[in-house]
Formats: structure tokens, C-alpha cells, sequence
């Protein structure tokens, strides 16, 4: 052991590890990628803070437009992945593939660079990413309060989707909820939800979790990690079946599109969710996708792969139809 480097307490296996003397290194979703024009896609982007009280900020994207349009797209709200502890907006996979999301859709994305873990205890990337929702509806009258031009010239407000993949599909799904109770800014209307691997997890194993123990105990780790509650598994953020969850009929959306991977550890909750949201009296409608042979997030990793230009134009599908 190296006496001039501190003493790690804490290994949360593959994402950081924490040092005794509270220092924390993210060890995954650290790269940097610029906003601005792709020349792949010929998609634009640009960061803009959009909580000016806690400093949270958005990349946001648009397609290849002409400057002056009557043009108008939906507008999709994407939280990323990464357990609520790593990566960003502009880590360079997530960029790629909200660039290529854009490109395939003809959409506006607002993606959130909500807080993290543990700087930022649960549930602050919760309240950031409804503060952005706020912030996109800021823009729906027209003439409030709202000043972004590529949300006021380009944005169909009565088109919105929540989307994100893992940690960020969770988020979108309590955004849903939220949404139910309290009212959305101005004539913004929540069309539909885009779950991508959804991160949702419980003290009981179900499905692959009884046999593989050891994946069921790095997911466990996850959770204890970013949120440590008494209810472990079992809290009501990461388990939405957990006594004292609130139904899924009251999800204030017309549409849900789920998608799973089928050796992801996590497919087993996304398909109870699935099968939970068709059976809850919810009036809108719902779809699963399943990719076969794949893992977790894939498109995220190998985003040239012929199965993840599929689930891609599935996303784009989804949205426009």
C-alpha cells in the first residue's frame, strides 16, 4: 500500500470509491464532451443554467432546422444514467446518443445536469429535475418568463416527454407521479414517459436475481450507497411496488414506453413494472420493448451496434407517433 495515498473506506464497485479522509473518485462517467454542432448528424447543442439558485444546468439539442420555421417539435426532458453518482450531460456517451436520439426523432432535448451523490444527497436530483420541468414550462405562454429561443421557436409544448435510461428512468417515473398532484407550468402537457432500463430495485429477489447473487449484490451496494434509508431495497425511491407506494394509475401521462435488455439484472423489475402499469386501471397507454442478447444500457456503449440503431428509431417511433 502506498502510505502517501489515503486509505479507501469505501469501494462502490464500478462507479467511485470514497477515502477516509471523505475525498470521493468517480472512477466511471468522467470524460467531457463539448456542446455544439455534430458533425455526424449536423445536430446542435449548447449549456444553459437553468436553476440559477443551485447553479443546475441543461444541455439542450436541436436538430438540423432552418433559423426561421412554423416548425414544431415535441420536447423531451432526458435525465441520464449512471446509479445517481457518476456522469453527466456531457459525458461523451450520453452525448452521442442524445445526438443521435435528435437526429433520428426530429426533437428538442432538454437534458438535466441534476446534482449527485454524495454531494448532493437524494432527493436533490429529484427536485432538479422537476425544476427543469418548471423551467421548460416557464417558456409555454410565450411571452412569461421564459427567454430560451430554441424552446420558445421551435418547442410543440403540448408535446412533452420525460425519457431516461436506469437512475434517470427512475427519476422520470416519480416525475410522472409528482405530476399528478401538483399542476405543470402553463399549457405544458406530459404526453408520455420513456423508461430505458429503468432502475428499480427491492429487498426481495425476483427473476435472475435468486441465482445471480453476485450482481444482485452490486446492485444492492447501489442503493445503500446513494441512499442509505433503513428500508434498504424496499424504499419507496428505487421500489415502486414497496408498501406505501402510491398506484401507477396515477401517472399523469397518455403514454408509457418501457424498454428492457434481456441479460440486464434490472430486467426483471422493468417487466414487473410493465406488467404492474397494464394491470393498475391506468387509462393511457402502454408498450415494452425487449432487445434479446444485450445488457444494460448497450446503446449507451455501443451506439453504431445494429440493435442499438433499432431501439433508437423504436425511441424516435414512440415519440412522434
Amino acid at each position: 500500500m502506498d502510505p502517501s495515498k489515503p486509505e479507501v473506506s469505501l469501494e462502490v464497485f464500478p462507479y467511485l470509491r470514497v477515502y477516509k479522509d471523505g475525498t470521493v473518485e468517480r472512477i466511471a462517467g468522467t470524460q467531457v464532451a463539448p456542446a455544439g454542432l455534430d458533425p455526424q448528424t449536423g445536430v446542435e447543442s449548447k449549456d444553459v443554467v437553468i436553476v440559477p439558485e443551485t447553479g443546475v444546468s441543461a444541455r439542450l439539442y436541436r436538430p438540423n432546422l432552418p433559423e426561421k420555421t412554423d416548425q414544431k417539435l415535441p420536447v423531451v426532458l432526458y435525465f441520464h444514467g449512471g446509479a445517481f453518482c457518476i456522469s453527466s450531460v456531457a459525458d461523451p456517451l450520453y452525448h452521442n446518443s442524445v445526438n443521435m436520439l435528435v437526429a433520428e426523432a426530429k426533437i428538442i432535448v432538454v437534458s438535466v445536469d441534476y446534482r449527485r451523490v454524495p454531494e448532493h444527497p437524494l432527493p436533490a436530483a429529484y427536485e432538479d429535475c422537476w425544476a427543469a420541468i418548471h423551467w421548460v414550462g416557464s417558456h409555454a405562454a410565450g411571452d412569461h418568463d421564459g427567454h430560451e429561443p430554441w424552446l420558445k421557436d421551435y418547442v410543440d409544448f403540448g408535446r412533452l416527454f420525460l425519457a431516461g435510461d436506469s437512475a434517470g428512468a427512475n427519476i422520470a417515473h416519480h416525475l410522472a407521479l409528482r405530476a399528478r398532484k401538483t399542476e405543470i407550468t402553463g399549457s405544458l402537457k406530459l404526453l408520455g414517459l420513456v423508461l430505458i432500463n429503468p432502475y428499480f430495485w427491492g429487498e426481495k429477489p425476483i427473476g435472475v436475481e435468486v441465482t445471480d447473487t453476485v450482481r444482485k449484490a452490486m446492485v444492492d451496494n447501489w442503493w445503500l450507497y446513494v441512499c442509505p434509508s433503513d428500508k434498504g431495497g424496499d424504499d419507496l425511491l428505487i421500489n415502486p411496488f414497496a408498501e406505501g407506494s402510491p398506484s401507477l394509475d396515477g401517472l399523469a401521462c397518455e403514454k408509457i414506453l418501457v424498454t428492457l435488455s434481456e441479460t440486464d439484472i434490472l430486467r426483471d423489475r422493468g417487466r414487473l413494472y410493465y406488467d404492474n402499469l397494464v394491470q393498475s386501471g391506468w387509462k393511457g397507454t402502454a408498450e415494452v420493448t425487449e432487445i434479446e442478447g444485450e445488457d444494460h444500457v448497450f446503446h449507451i456503449f455501443n451506439p453504431t451496434c445494429e440493435k442499438a440503431k433499432i431501439l433508437i428509431k423504436r425511441l424516435a417511433s414512440f415519440i412522434n407517433q
